[in-house]
């Protein structure tokens, strides 16, 4: 860190230019100019590498591909503003497609493999008209009851074996040409509706446009000099796509795993060369055991301690950049000043972003104090899909209330605290405590359900459900297993709780009789007298 106030304020000022200078100079775009201009400015550079499937594709080639797509999926009916639902693995079709949707001026509904319940959901909240879906999610697509009412069965599209009820992606392309497509797409025009998890219990669907994709992608770009960029997360998840099109910026490549293998990332960033991902911080608390090779790799990480950070620059040489972002806003903050790297902060405040903390009471936050981070700035998500109530609740004016709470001081850095929201954080999905209550409280004998985090070292953090049995019904009358049935049926996988516990009565607030679950997470150990569902045992 500098080692006086007037270094520090130096430090800022100077970071704070260089972050008004890229404002000035960014010249607007949409997602479909920059395929475009990337096939012309870098042509033969790989820009996206499926290793583990033998998929690759150079600038060109994506250029090419995404437009034959596009024509295909005009012949097929998409029309501009059309939502289209996708259910692809990693693959190098889903990044395609993409681009082919955005080259049309269509909304991409990316869906993960969920139950059919979720999946049933999203398509019907979004009112998607066509689906996109691979072989290895038509099971759970095909299972769908009640069947989504915008959704004909005619306009699914299978990418792989054939199904007997869809038509297939290869079929669609048989005889279509790669030329240019022909449509007025404005950089305020919707590109995603991405499905995030929030309080009200199920997902919500985030309008992204254009512009949010390329500011997010110009943002992160300069940030550094990187051209290597390894994902290991699935490419429906916002990051996925984040990666992609910050390499693009960068003429870059990225390297795209088919699934998550944590024993194997080590190893994928050695072999490619890899020179920016994220590290899970499983990996990074356990830097005694990282090759000295790790040195030449660049690393980002929310969620890193001070100590990681430190410990990482002394052993490995790397830095590692603390941001604030979500799906919403994309960045808030920027790790702009490295003297800062070791200190927790999650940098000053981004490009195109304004931060604000706030009061439980509306009113400003004291520095040095903790509020809530309020954002607003050019290409933050355009509202909530068919969500008037989230998004009267979540905006005051142009400002966005993200739920997260930070603390700033009075050179500009932030420290992030922890959220106000009800939401638990598995690995790299966020799942709505209400909806995992909602789906246990199903169970005819449960009078009610509260769901909470508990602290994981691999998954930083796993969910645990305290059940409160109806009157008269007694623990043996419940076996744990009908609860982890009935919930393995009707929620994805990484939703299921792994802890359960029978509490009683919950704790509940007088006045409004909510459950007070900061008693139920004020406990030394989570876990005792609860029934793990990983080891199978009680603790």
């Amino acid at each position: 860190m500098p080692s006086t106030p007037s270094e520090l304020r130096e430090h800022v000022t100077n970071a704070l230019s260089r972050i008004e200078a890229l404002e000035s100079v960014y010249e607007t775009i949409t997602v479909t100019q920059l395929v475009s201009v990337r096939a012309r400015t870098h042509g033969s550079t790989i820009a996206i590498d499926v290793f583990d499937r033998g998929e690759r594709a150079t600038y060109s080639e994506m250029d090419r591909r995404s437009n034959s797509y596009a024509h295909a999926l005009r012949g097929f009916g998409v029309r501009k503003g059309d939502r289209v639902g996708v259910m692809l693995p990693n693959r190098i079709e889903f990044p395609i497609l993409w681009f082919a949707l955005a080259k049309l001026g269509a909304v991409m509904v990316p869906i993960y493999l969920y139950t059919p319940r979720e999946v049933e959901y999203i398509f019907s909240d979004t009112q998607a008209k066509f689906a996109v879906v691979d072989e290895t999610a038509w099971p759970v697509f095909s299972a769908m009851d009640p069947w989504p009412e915008d959704l004909a069965k005619e306009r699914v599209i299978v990418v792989g074996q054939p199904s007997a009820t869809a038509t297939t992606l290869d079929d669609l392309l048989k005889n279509v040409d790669d030329s240019p497509i022909d449509e007025n797409v404005r950089p305020d025009d919707l590109l995603n509706i991405q499905s995030t998890s929030g309080t009200t219990g199920f997902p919500k669907g985030v309008m992204l446009t254009h512009d949010y994709w390329a500011i997010v992608s110009y943002v992160l770009s300069n940030l550094s000099p990187y051209k290597r960029y390894l994902c290991w997360s699935p490419f429906h998840n916002v990051y996925g796509q984040w990666l992609l099109l910050t390499s693009y910026q960068k003429g870059g490549t990225l390297y795209l795993a088919s699934e998550m293998d944590s024993s194997r990332l080590i190893g994928w960033i050695k072999t490619y060369r890899i020179e920016c991902c994220t590290l899970p911080g499983l990996i990074a608390e356990a830097a005694a055991d990282v090759p000295r090779w790790l040195r030449q790799v660049a690393q980002t990480q929310r969620c890193w301690s001070a100590e990681t950070v430190r410990r990482f620059r002394e052993e490995f040489g790397v830095r590692g950049l603390n941001y604030f972002g979500m799906t919403e806003i994309g960045c808030a903050t920027y790790p702009e000043i490295e003297e800062m790297d070791e200190s927790g902060s999650v940098g000053i405040r981004s490009p195109f972003r304004e931060l604000r903390l706030v009061n439980d009471d509306g009113t400003p936050t004291p520095v040095g104090e903790v509020g809530e981070l309020w954002v607003r700035g050019r290409g933050i998500l355009k509202g909530y899909w068919n969500r008037p109530r989230a998004n009267a609740e979540c905006f005051e004016g142009e400002w966005f209330k993200t739920g997260d709470l930070l603390r700033s001081d009075e050179h500009g850095f932030y420290w992030f605290v922890g959220r106000k929201k009800d939401v638990i954080r598995r690995l790299d999905e966020n799942i709505a405590a209400r909806e995992v209550e909602a789906i246990v409280c199903e169970i005819p004998a449960i009078a009610d359900v509260a769901a909470v985090p508990v602290r994981d070292d691999k998954k930083g953090e796993e969910i645990k459900i305290y059940v409160e049995l109806k009157e008269g019904v007694r623990r043996d009358d419940l076996l744990v297993e009908r609860i982890l049935d009935h919930a393995r049926a009707r929620l994805a996988v990484f939703k299921v709780p792994r802890y359960i516990a029978f509490s009683p009565a919950l704790p509940r607030t007088v006045s409004s009789n909510k459950v007070l679950k900061r008693e139920l997470m004020d406990v030394s150990d989570p876990i005792a007298g609860a029934y793990d569902s990983e080891q199978k045992r009680w603790r």
